[in-house]
């Protein structure tokens, strides 16, 4: 079935440039009417300034599409409240929010200055956050929304010099799995898309030979699919250079000690069956994991009764 956005409303954060540009592109190609949002900063968060929004909005409707441009800055909160209430005057609704706005300041963490740190968890983490806050009321509403975080595998595994840029993006996917839960009655599906793309967030952190395979377009392919009807919920999209695959945190089966048995020695002597990784499962809340535990102390208690 062809994918389209029509009657749709989507708001794209960080949409000036690079992959939230392509993703608020091809929204509006689709249907979709989309507020762009970029406060216009440069790559690191400094500055403002509203020509990169105004110049996808532009492009947008010199497609024939619908567009308006916004310069809320995502870590604050009654900037992103005035955004959606924009958004809400002029066509009624919100359907679809991508929040792909961020910055980087890299530095190894032991000379990293603790402001850097804490400005890119804003951006990133509470932007993410103010941002659904802001749409989240109305998507229970209207009993319909599609949530896009953006991760990146510095986050799920780890990048020299990007303490704070994958703190924040791991914790979107914690955001993610607990708003998966919390909306699913009201139809709001939450995905993650963890992107690797030529932008300029990148263009000085790879060669250029491999600059040129990874265009923006190719992840807004899978973007595009978090966005639909039929997205799937609580699944994190990796998308890159043509290629796209899916990741997710699994949990071994684990063992049970019984009380006098509890201790760190017996423990670090079972730990090849602790970390035994032939029986996995991807557990659906934090519940499951104590009904696994609880589940096993009850079945020792009865063969041991």
């Amino acid at each position: 079935m062809h994918i389209n956005f029509n009657d749709r409303v989507a708001i794209v954060t960080g949409a000036g440039n690079g992959l939230g540009r392509a993703h608020a592109l091809a929204l509006a190609k689709r249907g979709a009417k989309v507020v762009v949002n970029d406060v216009g900063g440069a790559r690191d968060g400094t500055g403002a300034s509203s020509d990169a929004a105004l110049a996808t909005v532009h492009d947008i409707q010199t497609a024939g599409g619908e567009a308006i441009a916004h310069s809320a800055n995502v870590a604050n909160f009654e900037e992103v409240q005035s955004m959606v209430a924009e958004a809400m005057a002029k066509w009624g609704r919100v359907d679809i929010l991508i929040n792909n706005a961020g910055i980087l300041r890299d530095k190894s963490f032991g000379k990293m200055d603790i402001d850097d740190f804490r400005l890119v968890m804003d951006v990133h983490l509470m932007g993410s956050v103010n941002c659904t806050k802001a749409v989240w009321d109305i998507m229970r509403a209207q009993n319909y929304g599609r949530i896009v975080m953006t991760t990146s595998s510095s986050g799920m595994y780890g990048n020299f010099g990007q303490t704070n840029y994958g703190a924040a993006k791991m914790a979107v996917l914690g955001l993610m799995n607990t708003l998966v839960l919390e909306g699913a009655k009201n139809n709001i599906h939450v995905n993650a898309l963890a992107p690797t793309a030529g932008t300029r967030m990148t263009e000085d952190l790879l060669p250029p030979a491999v600059i040129s395979l990874m265009a923006p377009e190719s992840v807004t392919a899978g973007a595009l699919i978090l966005c639909d009807e039929e997205a799937p919920t609580r699944t994190i999209l990796c998308a890159g250079a043509g290629g796209f695959a899916t990741a997710a945190m699994f949990e071994t089966d684990g063992i049970f000690l019984p009380v006098e048995q509890q201790t760190p020695d017996i423990v670090r002597q079972n730990w090849t069956s602790v970390s035994d990784t032939s029986v996995n499962e991807a557990l659906q809340s934090g519940s499951k994991q104590t009904e696994k535990f609880v589940a096993k102390a009850m079945s020792y208690m009865q063969d041991n009764a």
